[in-house]
C-alpha cells in the first residue's frame, strides 16, 4: 500500500525549503500536499516582470528550493522521488516529491543539510586567500552530482575580460527605469520576512571594482577596503536553457552554496551577465563549453555575516482540504521526464 507524506512532513521539509535563496529575496514558491506528493509550485504573486521578464530567475529560485526541500527529506529518513515540470498543463508546478524507500542519510545529506541555516549571500569583500584546490574540486563535483558543471574563470586576463563583460551587463540592466524600481520595492530599510536588508547589500559601489554590484546596499566601503584584486569566479552551466533545464541549474546551484558554507568559504551571486542575453551568449563562448550558463558566483573567504530573513512556514503551504484548502483535480499521472 502506498504511504505519502504527511502534513507534518511537508511543514517540516519546508522550514529548510524557504531557506533557499532567490533575486531581490522574492521566495517565489509555494508548497503544497496533494494525494501523498509534495509538489513546488511557483507563486504568481513574487515573479519580478522587470529583473525577470523570461521567469528563468523564479525557475532558479524554485529549483534551489526544490533541492533543500530533498535534502531535508533525505535527512529525515524519508528519501524522495521526483518528477520535475509533471502536468503539461500547469507549467507553474515545478515538482512532484514522493516517497522513496525510507534509507538512512548519507554523511554528505547530513553535512549539506547541517548546512542550510548558515547559507546567506555575502556581498562584502573577500579575503585574498586563494581557494585550494581540493575545496575547487568539491565544488566542481558538486555541480556534476546534480547533472551540471562548474567552469572556473582562472587567470588575471580571463577575470579581467569577465569583469568587463559583468560590468557592461549591469550598466544595460540599469539604464531600465522598472529594472531600477523593482530594486527599490524590494529593498528593505526595516526589518521585514523577505527583500534585501540595505545591511545585508555589501558597500556602494566604487569605479575601481573588478565586479558589479546591485545598488542594495547603502554602507560606505571602510578604508582599504576594496573588493579582492582576482576572486574566485564560477560559471554553472546546464546542458540546455529550457525550463527543465533551469529547475536542474537551480538544484545544482544550491547544492554547490550549501558545499562552499560547508567548507568555510562565502559566497555572492552575480546574475546580470546571465539576465541579458548578448551578455550571457558571449560569456559561452568565451569559456568554450557545451551547454547555458545559469548563474555566476564569486567564492572566497568572507567576513563573518547572517542570513536575511524569510517568510514564515504557514505562509507558503497549501494543505489539503482537510486543513482548509481545496486542491485541484489532477488529470492524469505525471508523464516520465524527455
Amino acid at each position: 500500500m502506498h504511504v505519502g507524506y504527511t502534513v507534518e512532513q511537508l511543514r517540516a521539509a519546508a522550514a529548510d525549503a524557504v531557506r533557499a535563496p532567490s533575486l531581490h529575496n522574492t521566495q517565489p514558491w509555494r508548497f503544497r500536499l496533494y494525494e501523498g506528493g509534495i509538489e513546488v509550485v511557483v507563486d504568481p504573486a513574487r515573479r519580478l516582470p522587470a529583473t525577470d521578464p523570461s521567469g528563468w530567475g523564479t525557475r532558479i529560485a524554485c529549483g534551489a528550493a526544490l533541492y533543500n526541500l530533498r535534502l531535508a527529506l533525505a535527512a529525515a529518513g524519508t528519501p524522495a522521488s521526483v518528477r520535475l515540470r509533471p502536468y503539461p498543463g500547469e507549467p507553474d508546478v515545478v515538482a512532484r516529491l514522493v516517497p522513496d524507500l525510507p534509507r538512512r542519510p548519507t554523511p554528505t545529506e547530513q553535512s549539506l543539510h547541517a548546512a542550510i541555516p548558515h547559507r546567506f549571500s555575502n556581498r562584502r569583500p573577500f579575503r585574498p586567500d586563494p581557494v585550494p584546490a581540493d575545496v575547487r574540486w568539491r565544488l566542481g563535483e558538486a555541480a556534476r552530482a546534480e547533472q551540471c558543471w562548474l567552469e572556473l574563470v582562472i587567470g588575471t586576463s580571463a577575470v579581467n575580460a569577465f569583469g568587463e563583460l559583468a560590468r557592461s551587463a549591469h550598466r544595460v540592466l540599469e539604464r531600465d527605469p522598472a529594472y531600477r524600481a523593482e530594486r527599490v520595492e524590494w529593498t528593505r530599510a526595516e526589518p521585514a520576512p523577505d527583500g534585501v536588508p540595505a545591511t545585508a547589500g555589501g558597500p556602494r559601489s566604487e569605479p575601481q571594482d573588478l565586479l558589479p554590484q546591485r545598488g542594495f546596499g547603502t554602507l560606505h566601503r571602510a578604508a582599504g577596503r576594496d573588493f579582492e584584486p582576482e576572486p574566485l569566479v564560477a560559471v554553472l552551466i546546464a546542458a540546455g536553457n529550457t525550463a527543465t533545464d533551469q529547475i536542474v541549474a537551480g538544484q545544482a546551484l544550491q547544492r554547490v552554496l550549501l558545499t562552499t558554507t560547508d567548507t568555510g568559504l562565502a559566497v555572492s551571486l552575480l546574475s546580470q551577465p546571465i539576465e541579458v542575453p548578448g551578455a550571457r551568449e558571449q560569456l559561452r563562448l568565451s569559456l568554450g563549453r557545451f551547454g547555458t550558463p545559469q548563474m555566476v558566483m564569486r567564492i572566497g573567504y568572507g567576513q563573518p555575516g547572517r542570513p536575511t530573513a524569510r517568510r514564515a512556514v504557514d505562509d507558503v503551504l497549501d494543505l489539503p482540504m482537510a486543513h482548509g484548502f481545496q486542491v485541484r483535480k489532477q488529470t492524469g499521472p505525471p508523464p516520465l521526464i524527455g
